[in-house]
């Protein structure tokens, strides 16, 4: 299952060359650039981990600068989820104007709805990872290599052993 979060999120994955433009079309715009990594990439998880902190007052030409941010944080986190993200400050505030994943585990398992009936026939959902499911933090999708993390099945005990 590919992850859609972010803008070009229903697309191939972008060349470097196209990321190095998303960056200076943000910069051209006078937005600030961070480029952040997670193992849990849940709908709801805004907040990544910062690879550095943001990168403010970059001109136009300066493209460079973040693309080296976004080589090494991928070089370094190359089995997790990376990306670049741009702040519009402009409001008063900080807001996200553009968003979009740069880097992705080589499996990406997806998702599982969880369908919950309660009181005058109400329906809450509740979305978990598969890659998530009693994993901790840190590693959900394996080490560098890659191995995802046995997926555990909910409520059930674990001997240890992946597959059984």
């Amino acid at each position: 299952m590919r992850l859609t979060q972010g803008t070009f999120s229903f697309l191939p994955d972008l060349t470097d060359e196209q990321i190095e433009a998303q960056i200076t079309y943000a910069l051209s715009n006078g937005w600030s650039i961070m480029v952040e990594y997670t193992d849990d990439p849940h709908p709801r998880n805004g907040l990544w981990d910062m690879w550095s902190p943001p990168m403010f007052d970059l001109e136009e030409g300066e493209a460079d600068v973040v693309m080296r941010d976004v080589r090494a944080c991928r070089e370094a986190h190359s089995h997790l989820y990376v990306k670049v993200v741009a702040y519009d400050r402009s409001k008063g505030r900080q807001t996200s104007a553009l968003s979009f994943i740069v880097n992705r585990p080589e499996v990406e398992p997806g998702f599982r709805l969880e369908r919950q009936e309660s009181h005058d026939r109400v329906i809450r959902y509740t979305i978990h990872s598969y890659a998530g499911l009693n994993t901790p933090a840190g590693e959900r999708y394996g080490g560098p290599g890659g191995d995802l993390a046995p997926v555990i099945a909910h409520g059930a005990k674990s001997n240890g052993k992946s597959g059984e």
